[in-house]
């Protein structure tokens, strides 16, 4: 397989639901033609369960091989972009070589809902769904979508 042509790294507070969805569905949805990671400002220990759990019987992506990392793994290293996920990562988000394109989308965390079961889980499945769609978009953009041509 060729190298990726575009690395893209996404932040968030606890790395631990928003950042690792949008990671799993990036690195799907490119087939591995986009090199992505993720990483969070107060990484948790674990990745939230209902974002592992919807992840695997809704999207059928297995999040097995990741898990929370701080963000200072990263700092150093080149990415094209880098696109936080949250409003309080955005404003403390630190300089990354090379001037990469710095984007800020902002999603509710499910993590952080309160209520029966049944609330949490939507909250879970609604941010998923407004990343996939965000991340949709983004990819129709003629950058992202040469680098997801076939070789």
């Amino acid at each position: 397989m060729a190298r990726p042509t575009l690395r893209v790294l996404f932040l968030c507070t606890g790395n631990s639901a928003r950042s690792q969805m949008a990671e799993a569905f990036l690195r799907s949805v490119s087939h591995g033609r986009i090199e992505v990671a993720s990483a969070g400002s107060d990484p948790q220990d674990t990745i939230h369960p209902l974002a592992l759990e919807l992840m695997r019987t809704t999207y059928k992506l297995d999040l097995a091989g990741q898990h929370p990392k701080h963000w200072d793994l990263f700092v150093g290293q080149r990415f094209d972009y880098v696109i936080t996920l949250c409003g309080r990562v955005a404003e403390i988000c630190p300089v990354f070589p090379g001037d990469p394109e710095r984007i800020e989308w902002h999603f509710d965390d499910p993590a952080a809902v309160e209520g029966i079961e049944a609330e949490k889980r939507r909250a879970f499945e609604r941010t998923a769904s407004e990343i996939m769609a965000r991340l949709r978009i983004w990819l129709a953009l003629p950058r992202q979508r040469e680098a997801l041509k076939e070789p």
